[in-house]
C-alpha cells in the first residue's frame, strides 16, 4: 500500500482549516485531541500551523483502547518537551475533570492579572482541534452534559462551527475534524486508516489487515492466538498472508479474505483484540 493510496481531504476540511485560523484569536486555550493508540501519528501538522503560540493541551483520547504503559510513556515524553498533556476516555467519562482542571491551571496566571486590574473572571474560551473520529463530539457532550454535538463512529460527522456554553466556566468553539492533504509517511496513513480516521470506502481492507496482523504478531501474540484460535506454530511459521488465510478459514469464511479482513479491523476498533498502541513511545525507540 503506497502513501498515495490513503488520501482523504474533503472540501469542508480545507474550509475548516481556514475558519479555525480566522477564529483562533477568539479563544484562550486550544485542546488538541489525538487518538491515544496513535498519539503522534494522529497529530495533524496543519493544526500546529493553526495553533501557533496559543496555549495548548494535548489530550490523548480513547485511552481505554490503548496500552496503558505506552500512554504513560507518551505523557511523560510530551511533558518533558514542555507540552501539557492528559489522557482521557471520553466515551466512559473518565479524565474529564482532570482536563478541566488542567485548563483552569493554564488560565490562572491570566485571570490573576485581570483580577489585579479589577476585571471580573469570565468563561474560558476553548477550541477543540483534531483529526476526524478522534472523539471530539463525545468529549464535547461530556463537557456540556447533554447531547449538543452530533456523534458518530465514522469520520467527518461535524461539518460546521458553533459556540457551546459549558456551565459558567467555559465556552467552546466546536470545529470539524481536519486531516492534512498528504501523508508523507505511508505508515501514518495506515495507522490512521486502521483506527478509523479515514473512510473505509477509500481503503483496501486486506492491506490494512495484513499491516495490523504484523503489529499484533510482534506485540499481542497471545491475544491474536486466543481470538482466532491459532497455535504457536501458526504464528512462528506462517507468513502474514498465510496467517490471514488461516484466520479466514477459522472464521468459517473459506477463502473470503476480504470479509475476514473487515472483521479483523472491526475487532481491533471494538477492543476485541485488547488494548494496543501502534505508535512506539519515543523513549522506547
Amino acid at each position: 500500500m503506497s502513501a498515495q493510496t490513503i488520501q482523504w481531504y474533503p472540501g469542508h476540511m480545507a474550509k475548516a482549516k481556514r475558519e479555525a485560523t480566522e477564529k483562533i484569536k477568539l479563544v484562550d486555550v486550544i485542546i488538541e485531541l489525538v487518538d491515544a493508540r496513535i498519539p503522534e501519528s494522529s497529530r495533524n501538522p496543519v493544526i500546529s500551523e493553526i495553533i501557533g503560540q496559543k496555549p495548548t493541551i494535548l489530550v490523548l483520547n480513547k485511552a481505554d483502547l490503548a496500552d496503558s504503559q505506552a500512554t504513560q510513556a507518551w505523557l511523560n515524553y510530551y511533558k518533558s518537551q514542555g507540552q501539557r498533556a492528559v489522557a482521557i476516555d471520553a466515551q466512559h467519562n473518565k479524565g474529564i475533570r482532570g482536563l478541566q482542571q488542567e485548563i483552569q491551571d493554564v488560565m490562572q496566571p491570566y485571570f490573576q492579572k485581570q483580577q489585579e486590574k479589577g476585571i471580573k473572571e469570565r468563561p474560558i474560551r476553548l477550541m477543540i482541534l483534531g483529526i476526524p473520529n478522534s472523539g471530539k463530539s463525545t468529549l464535547i457532550n461530556r463537557f456540556v452534559g447533554k447531547n449538543q454535538a452530533q456523534t458518530g463512529n465514522k469520520p467527518g460527522v461535524t461539518k460546521a462551527q458553533r459556540w457551546l456554553k459549558i456551565g459558567k466556566s467555559f465556552e467552546l468553539l466546536d470545529t470539524p475534524g481536519i486531516l492534512w492533504p498528504k501523508f508523507e509517511d505511508p505508515e501514518v496513513g495506515k495507522k490512521l486508516a486502521v483506527t478509523g480516521a479515514i473512510k473505509d470506502s477509500l481503503l483496501h481492507m486486506d492491506d490494512l489487515a495484513l499491516y495490523l496482523l504484523e503489529h499484533l504478531k510482534a506485540n499481542e501474540a497471545e491475544t491474536l492466538k486466543n481470538r482466532y484460535r491459532l497455535s504457536e506454530a501458526d504464528l512462528e511459521n506462517l507468513s502474514t498472508v498465510d496467517l490471514l488465510l488461516k484466520i479466514t478459514q477459522q472464521m468459517g469464511l473459506r477463502d473470503d479474505y476480504d470479509q475476514a479482513s473487515e472483521r479483523i479491523i472491526h475487532d481491533f476498533r471494538s477492543h476485541r483484540l485488547g488494548s494496543a498502541t501502534l505508535d512506539t513511545p519515543y523513549e522506547a525507540l
